[in-house]
């Protein structure tokens, strides 16, 4: 009888989940990993299989906030089975942790190339909550030459995460959500801004012309509201909900800061699904 790759994940799962109970070695093995190290073999696993890291999710209590992705470990196994075999492809270029989350900036072929950003939280060491966005991969680099995914990708300052977290916060409230856009200056080191968005060239300047040219065209982009700030070290991510052309928008966006300046940012915007299209009642940015 054929198994399909959705129940193999699942038992697979149960089944590692009781030998971590029992023998207490696969236990010693799951705890040697770091949060960090556990998500970013969950991801690895789409393209490998490694059913393994499967049991990295709790099993029983998985929420999903991705709304095109059914609840649970079902649901994630359900998109699995769907991909067409041996498409999938997964880099992670970074992953940082702030507590009990853990996010990372993955290149994909996911029904596609996409460029994305995940958000796992973790609670005893297994990951029981995930939110996402995605957004496809652009076929040729920014105006200055910078593509969604390269620039620095060292941590360091980790002593100045707090403050780094509170200078982006103020950034991303005052000037995207309050439009105090008189205030930008204080938080850039004159034009020095690297931008990774794929319309949009480096520095204030660009990012005023780009402004400008969405005006010109009649598009609007709203901030409304900040859900989460995460960092660590020199690197924030903050996300947030908004609207993009007249459509409900969640933007998620990747500061790297330095010397007290927001040096480097990367996004992610992706238009939410209607009601009607929701595999999930979880919300995009449920529990944030």
């Amino acid at each position: 009888m054929k198994v399909t790759l959705l129940a193999t994940l699942i038992v697979s799962s149960a089944l590692l989940s009781a030998c971590t109970t029992t023998t207490g070695s696969n236990s010693d093995a799951t705890k040697a990993l770091t949060n960090k190290e556990k998500a970013v073999a969950v991801l690895n696993s789409i393209e490998s299989g490694n059913s393994k890291a499967i049991s990295y999710i709790n099993s029983s209590h998985y929420t999903q906030h991705n709304l095109a992705v059914g609840d649970g470990l079902a649901g994630f196994g359900e998109v699995l089975q769907a991909l067409p075999k041996g498409s999938a492809k997964v880099k992670v270029v970074r992953a940082f942790e702030d507590g009990n989350y853990v996010f990372t900036q993955t290149d994909y072929n996911f029904f596609g190339p996409k460029v994305g950003f995940d958000v796992f939280r973790f609670d005893k060491g297994l990951i029981v909550e995930h939110w996402d966005n995605l957004i496809t991969k652009a076929d040729k680099p920014n105006p200055s030459g910078h593509t969604q995914l390269d620039g620095v990708l060292t941590v360091t300052d980790l002593d100045k995460t707090a403050e780094n977290k509170a200078l982006v916060s103020d950034f991303v409230n005052t000037v995207l959500v309050k439009g105090e856009y008189q205030k930008m200056s204080q938080f850039f080191d004159g034009d020095n801004y690297i931008q990774h968005n794929p319309a949009i060239a480096d520095g204030l300047s660009g990012l005023g012309k780009a402004i400008d040219e969405m005006a010109q065209h009649g598009i609007k982009m709203t901030f409304t509201k900040v859900h989460k700030v995460l960092g660590e070290g020199n690197f924030v991510l903050t996300i947030s909900e908004g609207e993009f052309a007249g459509k409900a928008t969640s933007y998620y966006d990747l500061f790297r800061v330095e010397n007290g300046k927001i040096a480097e940012h990367w996004d992610v915007m992706e238009t939410i699904l209607p009601k009607s299209e929701w595999k999930n009642t979880n919300g995009k940015f449920g529990n944030l």
